[in-house]
């Protein structure tokens, strides 16, 4: 396969999952909570292309329509990542001295702690529920964010036409806002887009070791987590929602690949 083919195999399967979460209908009519003992444990096929759970639960709405819970935490937790990093990244880059000293330094300190114990020591706090494990995700990736915002601003900031403006009078609210942030923004996208696979696979576990929707209502963690027990009888309720989180993930990597994630994860 072509490797210029992975950019539109990526936006097409995102192109899917957005619309799952959109408009979960397209994809199937079958209500997610409705249970049917009579066909449980069913194997795939022509009335239920993805089998049926313990309960006789239609696997594929169940999956359908927990897309918007999974990428709707993923997308939230990307977002508090991104702001928050942003902020932070550019008021380092661009005050530079104590700022800089401040927040590097707490960066340091939250990279050096992994990422999903973190979260875990959150959400112990916190305690369990969707906004809270989006939230937990988000601030687990701000010090990520932050320097690689921090390093752009400062590549930036040395440039050419941002000293003509400064030795212009253009005081430094005008050189933030309409030179540095602008043209230190483009690398951050690929970033956004890599940081959002990384959160659809961290909000997925969480919801496996149960922080996340409460049962029955269907997320792609804890359909893995329900499948597992009847996973050597029935190895489509793990396979099914397990392949649908790969694709994902791996649709955001080639997709930031495309924007120049590459060079961003290099730095």
């Amino acid at each position: 396969m072509p490797v210029r083919s992975l950019p539109l195999l990526s936006l097409a399967w995102l192109a899917i999952i957005l619309t799952a979460t959109v408009a979960p209908r397209v994809f199937t009519s079958r209500d997610p909570l409705a249970v049917d003992p009579a066909v449980r444990l069913s194997g795939p096929s022509a009335l239920h292309p993805l089998g049926t759970d313990q309960l006789g639960r239609d696997l594929l709405a169940r999956l359908v329509h927990g897309t918007a819970l999974s990428l709707g935490s993923a997308l939230t937790a990307t977002l508090v990542g991104l702001c928050l990093g942003t902020l932070l990244g550019v008021l380092a880059g661009f005050l530079r001295s104590w700022p800089d000293t401040v927040i590097m330094r707490g960066a340091d300190i939250l990279l050096s702690i992994p990422g999903m114990l973190l979260a875990l020591v959150l959400l112990a706090a916190l305690g369990p529920g969707v906004r809270n494990v989006a939230l937990a995700v988000g601030v687990g990736s701000v010090a990520t964010c932050s320097r690689v915002v921090r390093a752009h601003v400062l590549r930036v900031r040395e440039s050419p036409y941002v000293e003509a403006a400064r030795s212009g009078g253009a005081r430094w609210p005008r050189l933030l806002l309409r030179h540095v942030l602008p043209n230190s923004m483009g690398p951050v996208w690929a970033l956004a887009t890599l940081e959002l696979g990384a959160a659809i696979l961290a909000v997925s576990a969480l919801s496996f070791l149960g922080y996340g929707s409460r049962p029955p209502t269907p997320e792609w963690g804890s359909l893995v987590a329900e499948g597992r027990d009847a996973l050597r009888h029935a190895w489509w309720l793990t396979t099914f929602p397990g392949l649908a989180v790969a694709a994902t993930v791996a649709a955001c990597g080639g997709l930031s690949r495309a924007l120049g994630g590459e060079g961003v994860v290099a730095r």
